[in-house]
């Protein structure tokens, strides 16, 4: 009965529910006592099956290299439905935020979902309860995703939390420059993009020199972005960075693109 009734709200349009129980019903215990709003969850999940294009499924699956299928709905449309229903939903705790974004990302079933669960991280709300409290989230879904597109992504909101809590979150990272994942040394690598002059500039030192010997396509790929990045606010150090260390030749190329 209680299923029924999710399967019929989340085919409502938002705001037509009735407020006694949305209030009442909107969170669920799940797994370990957890709680999530189911809510926002089948709102985000029907608003992305109504926008899906099936003639662009099979392409955006193909060029991800990606098991998980696609509904075919571009990212930019992603993002904006899932934001107008987290707007109409917003986080009241962090952890209605953390135990929202877990669930969505555990239980999806296409990969759109997945890049929803990301994006409300980034919803108004979400950005007044983002604290070091959500970096396990945020590792969490580094190393579950382990691609590129999510872990890029997942990169910029570390790096959001380094700046703005670098004595809690420091230590976090400079564990993820050792990990047997690669994608956590990705995200150590590149967390500090487009930060300028704000960077942490031993942080990403060590990263790169952790990851420096490594053959890893996407390693070798982070450390030239990192540092062509930086090149922007001190092209003197980076050069003198490329000068001093036994970059891969992808990594060179790609840090000293825009320099002279």
């Amino acid at each position: 009965m209680q299923a029924a009734r999710q399967d019929i709200v989340a085919r409502r349009r938002p705001g037509t529910v009735h407020r006694r129980w949305f209030v009442h019903h909107r969170r669920v215990a799940y797994r370990s006592g957890m709680a999530a709003d189911v809510e926002l969850i089948a709102a985000v999940r029907a608003a992305l099956r109504e926008a899906a294009q099936p003639d662009l499924a099979r392409p955006m699956q193909a060029y991800m290299k990606s098991a998980t299928p696609f509904l075919g709905v571009r990212v930019p449309a992603m993002r904006t439905l899932t934001r107008v229903e987290a707007k109409l939903r917003p986080f009241a705790t962090s952890a209605d935020l953390i135990d929202t974004v877990l669930r969505l990302w555990r239980e999806a079933a296409y990969r759109e979902e997945r890049y929803a669960a990301i994006t409300l991280l980034d919803t108004p709300a979400a950005r007044r309860l983002r604290d070091p409290a959500i970096l396990p989230t945020l590792e969490e879904l580094i190393v579950t995703g382990a691609w590129w597109d999510y872990v890029d992504e997942l990169a910029d909101r570390v790096g959001d939390l380094l700046l703005s809590w670098p004595a809690e979150v420091r230590p976090a990272i400079l564990i993820w420059t050792r990990s047997g994942d690669r994608w956590l040394r990705r995200a150590s690598i590149i967390c500090q993009l487009g930060i300028r002059d704000q960077a942490d500039v031993e942080l990403l030192t060590i990263a790169i020199e952790a990851a420096i010997g490594d053959s890893d396509f996407f390693l070798r790929k982070a450390i030239g972005w990192a540092l062509r990045d930086y090149a922007r606010t001190d092209p003197a150090w980076v050069r003198s960075f490329a000068e001093t260390h036994d970059l891969s030749p992808l990594s060179r190329r790609r840090a000293l693109k825009h320099l002279p």
